[in-house]
């Protein structure tokens, strides 16, 4: 067979790096004669991370690249600028794009790849989040398959397989799953799962970006801290497999060993179960519908089986949680503002000149005082995000100003 084209977006991110291990065990895999494909990255994409993203092409022969913000270092023949991971997308043929740049600016070329109908592993949840209402209609178009690679939605779509009557699920869907009652996604509640709702308003960003469980990048980490990282995955579960608001839901798991949970009917209830290891979602969505051996460690349930623990999020405490609800039923612009808030709010805490508890207030904010509009097309979505870091921005400005 010939070999599978990968263009990873993202490449030099904890995504990308894990991926590109994923290939190299594949790889190992096909010559041994363990699995039927080879696989041949033919394209990297990174932010500002050239002597990564040069070390990386090097290693797996890629001649085409991308770079979103240029420096002297750039690699030789490079597309350099905002647009280059969309241009490469455009410009490079290929089988699947692993789409995993950070937040909102890998919208355009997740966008481009659904439009080419493009096999789209998709570990970007801010895409589905921003512009849901046009990615999917636009994937249902093209013909272009979203697999998931966020491990609370690899676990849903593998829990899915479990109903015969949906035959193979391949999100994202147009309807939703028959026989399905409820979408539990776990949340390992973060680092601050046990400490009181005061403590948590004033936690440090050192703090905030000790997870107990997960080794993520800064943003992710921090969204995870907040739960607005949960907030995220319903609003993505809802898009990837047409499910309603009332059939998701959340339960904080702090051993992240159970990452999702589909009640049926009947009254079964099928969980997926590993370790915390990101390289198996990502191998999930470039062998499906294949199984074969990863490089996650085996789970031994009698060793943990013990340990497991389940419980309600404290609402409360973690007020971003039930904004997922509200976008859901507002639809329209309304994820593009609650995402571009969150990044805004996020990325101000990260430089020291917010306390963590203003995030969620930032972000309810913006979303109380932007009233969403209908979403038709991709500059919509990008000025509904322009809008709500202005509201935030201004909202820090004013508090300034007033101290």
């Amino acid at each position: 067979m010939p070999p599978t084209r990968l263009l990873i977006l993202g490449s030099t991110g904890s995504i990308g790096t894990q991926t590109l291990e994923v290939v190299a065990h594949l790889n190992a895999l096909h010559a041994g004669g363990l699995f039927h494909t080879a696989f041949e990255v033919v394209g990297l994409a990174a932010g500002r991370g050239a002597a990564l993203l040069r070390e990386q092409a090097g290693r797996f022969g890629v001649k085409h690249l991308a770079l979103s913000e240029a420096n002297g270092n750039s690699p030789s023949g490079a597309i350099v600028g905002p647009d280059a991971a969309e241009r490469l997308v455009r410009e490079v043929e290929c089988d699947i794009v692993l789409a995993s740049i950070v937040g909102s600016a890998g919208l355009p070329a997740t966008l481009a790849a659904v439009e080419l109908g493009r096999v789209v592993a998709l570990a970007n949840k801010e895409t589905l989040v921003a512009a849901g209402a046009l990615v999917v209609p636009a994937a249902h178009k093209s013909g272009a398959k979203l697999l998931p690679v966020d491990s609370e939605h690899a676990a849903v779509w593998q829990c899915l397989q479990a109903s015969p009557g949906n035959g193979p699920v391949v999100p994202a869907l147009k309807e939703a799953p028959a026989g399905v009652k409820k979408v539990t996604l776990t949340a390992s509640g973060g680092p601050f799962r046990t400490w009181e709702k005061p403590r948590v308003q004033n936690a440090t960003r050192a703090e905030a970006l000790k997870h107990p469980t997960w080794s993520m990048g800064e943003k992710v980490t921090i969204d995870s801290a907040s739960l607005m990282n949960k907030a995220l995955e319903i609003i993505e579960a809802h898009w990837l497999f047409a499910l309603p608001a009332e059939m998701i839901d959340a339960v904080v798991h702090p051993q992240s060993i159970a990452h999702a949970m589909v009640e049926f009917d009947d009254g079964s209830v099928v969980a997926q179960l590993a370790h915390p290891d990101m390289r198996g979602p990502i191998q999930q969505s470039l062998t499906f519908p294949h199984r074969v051996p990863s490089l996650v460690k085996p789970l031994d349930i009698a060793d943990v089986a013990t340990a497991l623990q389940f419980e309600p999020p404290d609402r409360d405490k973690f007020p971003l949680l039930d904004l997922a609800g509200r976008v859901i039923r507002a639809q329209g612009t309304s994820g593009a503002i609650l995402n571009g808030a969150n990044e805004e709010a996020v990325y101000a805490f990260l430089r020291g000149e917010i306390r963590f508890g203003r995030i969620a207030e930032l972000v309810i904010d913006a979303l109380d005082a932007i009233a969403p509009s209908p979403l038709h097309a991709l500059d919509e979505a990008q000025a509904a995000d322009r809008l709500a870091r202005a509201h935030v921005r201004e909202s820090l400005r004013r508090a300034v100003v007033r101290a």
